[in-house]
């Protein structure tokens, strides 16, 4: 799904007063036997989806009720959703940003997913779904939450864009042979730039500073959660990337100003490279615009060859105080089943299934023409760290405080990994 990227420090604010008061015990929800509340942020295109969900759920368990509390904004939405934690009253299944479940899981406010797996009738099996994805959402090794769909941040680009700037040379065709390298793309942001057009637009997030650094061959975080960046090397590599947003040619799609925002430039064909998720293409479609005028194609590499990368997603939840757990796990199971997500991502779907055998549902619409690198980047990515992601407002603080001035060109890349990795070790004492 397509949220907001920019944070709101609300969010940190409430998450550190559930820390403080997730250890007590005391009432449930705010939902009642034979009742499922539940809710998520979106769009109102994405809410008239999830409706058409909630209408085929209720014909099908007649004996529940089904209350939908939608919140329009991904950060006043967290930050609601704290509160009720806090508080008692939150709803009994919810949407987690990657962003902010690992520490609901550390705060003890979940229920782990082997009670819904266990119900009689399940329709999913947590081996239906990636654990490079949702490892973010374990502790202790019980899992707490499963993705309800994934967006790998992909090259969206206009073939229009890169004409007018005089680029004969296809990303895709460079991707399928290994050449899709930083020199390639830097090539084409920088005739695009000269063209007087938007080489690329980024959201300033965690996937966004990690995905560099792992594409550069030296990722932020080891296999066991280290973050192992602040070396001399990583900030090499991440300084580059840093240059280019510095002069131009890249450009933070959070910092735009209304009217110029990264969606108004790529369908008016001002921006060549937009780099986010499937959503894309729905945007493109409402726009009216020929969709075989644009593409995707994976991140570029220091190699040239594939490299892991970001690929954000939201997460589905059952809250540990549920008044009717039966109730919540029947919606959460249909909900991430094979038939839900179909039903949720067909046609133009704003991403891509969480779970295996239905990546069909993508692949059969053919749009973008290289729609299936999408599929590989969920396949080959990686979700935010434990590490990073367990810390309340640690993602955001970093993207604001620390990767926002860097592409500023106002601090160094070292400078900047080295204060990452200060703030970890703070943290973890």
């Amino acid at each position: 799904m397509k949220r907001s990227h920019k944070f709101n420090v609300s969010i940190a604010a409430a998450t550190s007063a559930l820390l403080l008061l997730s250890g007590c015990s005391g009432s449930s929800s705010a939902s009642a036997e034979g009742q499922v509340i539940w809710s998520t942020w979106g769009t109102p295109e994405e809410l008239k989806v999830y409706e058409t969900f909630n209408k085929q759920f209720g014909e099908k368990n007649a004996d529940l009720k089904i209350k939908f509390q939608p919140v329009a904004s991904y950060d006043e939405y967290h930050s609601k959703l704290n509160t009720q934690l806090t508080s008692r009253t939150a709803p009994d299944v919810f949407y987690v940003g990657d962003d902010q479940i690992a520490n609901l899981v550390a705060n003890d406010v979940l229920e782990p997913i082997d009670t819904c797996l266990a119900l009689a009738g399940a329709e999913i099996k947590k081996a239906d779904f990636a654990e490079n994805l949702y490892r973010v959402a374990e502790k202790d090794g019980v899992t707490f939450a499963l993705p309800n769909d994934v967006n790998p941040d992909a090259f969206f680009f206009d073939r229009e864009a890169l004409k007018a700037a005089g680029i004969t040379a296809d990303p895709v065709e460079l991707a399928n042979n290994d050449q899709w390298t930083f020199e390639k793309f830097f090539e084409m942001t920088a005739a695009l730039q000269k063209a007087g057009l938007q080489g690329a637009a980024f959201w300033n997030y965690w996937a966004t500073w990690q995905s560099i650094l792992s594409a550069s061959g030296a990722p932020a975080y080891d296999e066991s959660g280290k973050f192992v960046a602040d070396t001399a090397e990583s900030a090499a590599n991440l300084q580059k990337w840093a240059d280019k947003f510095a002069s131009g040619e890249l450009v933070v799609a959070d910092e735009l100003p209304k009217g110029s925002d990264s969606d108004a430039l790529f369908v008016t064909h001002k921006l060549g490279f937009m780099v986010q998720g499937r959503y894309t293409v729905a945007t493109l479609a409402g726009a009216g615009l020929d969709l075989k005028s644009y593409d995707v194609v994976r991140w570029p590499t220091a190699s040239g060859a594939a490299e892991p990368t970001g690929v954000a997603a939201s997460f589905l939840a059952v809250n540990k105080n549920a008044k009717d757990k039966t109730a919540a796990c029947k919606f959460f199971n249909a909900y991430l089943s094979k038939a839900g997500q179909t039903l949720r991502l067909q046609d133009n779907g704003n991403a891509l299934p969480s779970i295996s055998g239905v990546d069909n549902v993508v692949t059969d619409s053919g749009v973008p023409a290289n729609v299936s690198a999408l599929i590989e980047m969920r396949d080959q990515g990686f979700s935010n760290s434990p590490t990073e992601a367990s810390v309340p407002g640690l993602s955001a603080d970093i993207a604001t405080q620390i990767m926002l001035p860097l592409f500023k060109g106002q601090q160094s890349a070292a400078d900047a990994l080295a204060e990452i990795s200060q703030r970890l070790q703070k943290s973890a004492k």
